[in-house]
């Protein structure tokens, strides 16, 4: 068998090749980052041919820094940001239009409209979404309805949508030369088009949106004993791969965090925040604005649910503070940065620059800063940057619990910002439960390449992939409460001051 897996990340900022070996050990990354394009005040958008190419790139990156070959490869699992958008040609390959950003508003009229008959609620049972701006079908209506010619495109059957999964995996497959157009259960999902019990399209929901269901992808399992594909001789891994794992980036880190028991959580902190926690078999309904989405689907086994508390500005306000407001040269000096204050000197950051998604749901909402007085510094402003990843986090986790009856004993934490340890001790103290960083602090790539490896027999279950879990380091709540009460206390105060700042 050959000795690694591959996983591709694609994320929302970047996109990264990492390759694994059997202890869940990353032995090669290469990553690279691409263009956030703003057309309009709301609107955020990828370049799609950019990213495939980037995609390329980073293969060849990590196939070359490791000395590998694809027959030294054993499977390829890909990993997305989820919502985003892409509609294209399926005879040149081409895209209609820029990808529309998971973090785009343009749909909120679409929304209102739909919501105009049954509510926000409308399609939440079958769907475990609300309707929101966030998710993938108000997107492609809006691109049918919007795009000269692309509705005619769809009728006839030249037009393909997908997730950025489905457009990575067409294109290793072979693209316009034979690629296969499939999704996960997980991205699928995320669709709003999606039926939870059945895990296939839902025709009313298609007839709502005015949605054609030629244009959308295969629905498959996460891991895929019969594999999706194989990557082509001519293709960036330069060889025959099966293509055989997909998972929507939150699901993967909870795979990669091995949240295989119903009651175990994990929080990844990335351009956004999203906690999931495993309700193994059962579809748990949120009554307090979370999301009921599949976590898993491993082969011919039963899909396993989660409730998940999406956030949609976590590290995204990191980077606005470098690039927007030039506040900071690099991310990693923000932690530096608030370590030069001891709070927040009464200021807090509502980062809802997209509204505000769990579990509150309103496109209304746009960001911002309250408390501010002529005492305030830099570092009030970056210690108040990390305090509103950690108090978003806190307002999902107790929501969480309100839906699933169960105290959060611990948070196993992934993502980019773990290796901020101010944010790591603030998130423990705005809790007050320990918070756990895993070795491999990568785990979307990692969940990802767990579910590849374990479609062709390289991991043999479930169990293998816990030996390979282990502790770095742990953060333990301080004994002073004040963060999880008074701060908090504040920062919902804070919160009220964000709503109907868009009016209609």
């Amino acid at each position: 068998m050959a000795k690694f897996i591959a996983a591709i990340d694609q994320g929302t900022t970047s996109t990264r090749c990492m390759i694994f070996n059997h202890s869940g050990e990353p032995i090669s990354n290469c990553q690279m980052e691409h263009e956030q394009i703003y057309p309009k005040p709301g609107w955020v958008e990828h370049d799609a041919i950019e990213i495939w190419s980037r995609t390329k790139d980073v293969i060849h990156g990590a196939m070359e820094r490791a000395g590998l070959l694809a027959r030294d490869i054993a499977a390829v699992g890909v990993t997305n940001q989820r919502e985003t958008t892409v509609v294209w040609d399926r005879k040149t390959g081409q895209p209609y239009y820029n990808a529309i950003v998971w973090q785009d508003t343009r749909t909120d009229t679409i929304c209102d409209e739909l919501a105009g008959e049954g509510g926000q609620d409308r399609f939440r049972f079958t769907t475990g979404l609300p309707l929101a701006t966030y998710f993938s079908g108000p997107k492609i209506k809006w691109l049918l309805d919007k795009v000269p010619g692309l509705r005619e495109a769809a009728d006839i059957g030249d037009a393909l949508f997908g997730n950025m999964d489905t457009w990575i995996i067409w294109q290793l497959t072979g693209g316009i030369s034979g690629g296969v157009h499939v999704t996960d259960v997980t991205n699928a999902s995320r669709t709003m088009l999606m039926d939870l019990e059945n895990t296939q399209w839902d025709d009313d929901i298609l007839q709502a949106m005015t949605i054609p269901k030629s244009i959308l992808p295969e629905i498959r399992p996460s891991s895929d004993p019969n594999f999706y594909g194989c990557t082509t001789n001519d293709g960036p891994f330069g060889g025959e791969i099966p293509v055989c794992g997909a998972l929507g980036d939150q699901q993967a880190a909870t795979v990669g965090q091995v949240c295989f028991s119903p009651g175990e959580a994990k929080n990844t902190y990335g351009t956004g925040c999203f906690l999931l926690l495993n309700t193994g078999p059962e579809i748990v309904r949120s009554k307090s604005g979370l999301l009921t989405t599949p976590c898993y689907k491993f082969g011919e086994e039963k899909t396993v649910y989660a409730l998940e508390g999406s956030i949609a500005i976590a590290g995204a306000l990191v980077q606005w503070l470098r690039d927007g407001l030039g506040l900071i040269n690099t991310a990693a000096e923000v932690e530096s940065l608030a370590r030069t204050v001891e709070d927040n000197g009464g200021a807090y950051f509502v980062p809802a620059f997209s509204g505000l998604f769990a579990p509150y749901w309103r496109s209304d909402a746009r960001g911002a800063i309250v408390g501010m007085t002529r005492y305030l510094t830099r570092g009030h402003i970056a210690r108040a940057t990390l305090e509103a990843v950690a108090y978003q986090t806190r307002e999902v986790a107790d929501a969480m619990e309100a839906d699933a009856g169960v105290t959060l004993k611990t948070l196993k934490v992934d993502g980019g910002m773990v290796d901020n340890e101010l944010l790591m001790q603030i998130q423990a103290d705005v809790l007050g439960v320990s918070v756990t960083r895993p070795k491999v602090s990568e785990s979307t790539a990692l969940g990802a390449a767990y579910a590849a490896g374990l479609a062709v027999g390289y991991w043999k279950n479930t169990d293998e992939m816990r030996q390979n879990w282990g502790v770095d380091k742990v953060w333990k709540p301080s004994e002073d409460d004040t963060a999880r009460t008074q701060n908090y206390a504040m920062w919902k105060k804070a919160v009220t001051r964000t709503f109907d700042w868009v009016e209609s």
